[in-house]
């Protein structure tokens, strides 16, 4: 008989469990609150460990090809066009830069559509022993196993966690755009108080993001380009000319949260994945590849392991200490490269950092939460 699932929330996460589910032979019903599918957001970074799970998905190649080679953490540079380290011509770069959209159709693709219900969204959730039922709008489905996939203000979480602490804001805000910009490698410029990243686009794009620190978040300007500018002041090219070639009405303004971490991302046989299970800063670039991630493990344990429960206490084991320990870390990244004391200290630091040390750093190999590979998931569609 066909196990089911019922997956809340069709972004990356949400998509990457539903297809690494139909890789074990289950059938999973995608439910989407909004009306229409699509990644908010503008750009992202996969790194290495992310690359890998969706090799194990099936999509590598396809995410590859969506993809652009970026030299961001090999680019650092300082407000006035220094170069504190700098990509050599040749340099392989283990990141790939999407645009969220990108990346996103290429897991949809890979799912049946008959699977994603859209303006549907969840309004209660029952357990019974060994089934679980979702009510939306004016249904209800049962599974053996619902994966929560509905982001940072998950109602699932809210409502099987209700003494967790809500979202909390990190004191950091960023602004975030597409340009029409075409042939920049990627860099990542370290102002006091703020950084500006800038990462190449398919199709003549560039994504950028300037974040910086906010007393409270919520607030907003009439003129959030004319305040952007402002901020930046005198930066180096090709800062100033990316923010002008950026649509007033597509600018995106963001506040920076994450969440505390949980005791178990399981009850019963509800699983939270990604953003619902722990929602980091983006200063790793691991927020969606750690979700990706989350869908390869649990796939693997449902296909290993005799029963459904055995499963989850399994998925939980392995995926808590990673995903929290990835959570703190990016965190405190945030943190140091946003502070206005630690700053000249971090320049002197790449400063005086060897090249050769630094590009070990960034290889593909070159830390812990890179280093990942995932467990075998076996195909049985």
């Amino acid at each position: 008989m066909t196990r089911e699932a019922i997956v809340i929330g069709a972004g990356i996460g949400g998509a990457a469990a539903a297809l690494a589910l139909r890789h074990i032979g289950w059938r999973a019903t995608v439910l989407e609150r909004a009306p229409v599918l699509g990644e908010i957001g503008a750009g992202m970074s996969q790194a290495p460990n992310a690359l890998r799970a969706l090799d194990a998905l099936g999509v590598g190649e396809q995410a590859r090809s969506a993809g652009v080679p970026t030299h961001a953490a090999g680019n650092l540079r300082t407000p006035d066009g220094r170069y504190l380290q700098r990509a050599r011509p040749g340099d392989v770069t283990a990141m790939l830069a999407f645009h969220r959209a990108d990346l996103h159709r290429v897991l949809l693709d890979a799912l049946p559509g008959s699977w994603v219900r859209t303006g549907a969204e969840v309004t209660g959730l029952r357990q019974e022993a060994d089934r679980a039922a979702v009510g939306f709008g004016d249904g209800e489905l049962t599974a053996d196993l619902v994966v929560a996939a509905d982001g940072i203000r998950s109602t699932v979480r809210r409502l099987l966690w209700p003494d967790a602490p809500p979202p909390r804001f990190l004191g950091r805000t960023a602004w975030l755009g597409i340009a029409e910009v075409t042939d920049l490698p990627g860099s990542i410029t370290l102002g006091p108080g703020g950084y500006f990243l800038i990462h190449p686009l398919g199709r003549g794009r560039a994504y950028w993001a300037y974040v910086t620190t906010a007393s409270q978040p919520n607030v907003r300007s009439d003129q959030e380009k004319t305040e952007l500018i402002r901020r930046i002041g005198t930066w180096h090219d090709p800062i100033p000319r990316l923010i002008e070639a950026t649509p007033t009405e597509a600018l995106i303004r963001i506040d920076i949260h994450d969440l505390d971490p949980l005791p178990s991302y399981v009850t019963g046989r509800v699983a939270l994945l990604g953003d619902a299970a722990h929602a980091m800063s983006p200063d790793r670039g691991q927020g969606a590849g750690q979700s990706i991630e989350d869908a390869v493990v649990l796939a693997t344990a449902l296909a290993g392991e005799s029963t459904v429960d055995a499963a989850l206490r399994r998925y939980d084991a392995d995926r808590r200490p990673r995903t929290q320990t990835t959570a703190r870390g990016a965190r405190k990244d945030g943190h140091r490269t946003t502070s206005q004391a630690a700053h000249r200290a971090m320049v002197t630091m790449i400063r005086m950092t060897p090249a050769s040390l630094w590009r070990k750093g960034i290889a593909p190999d070159g830390n812990p939460t890179w280093r990942w590979r995932p467990p075998l998931l076996p195909d049985r569609t």
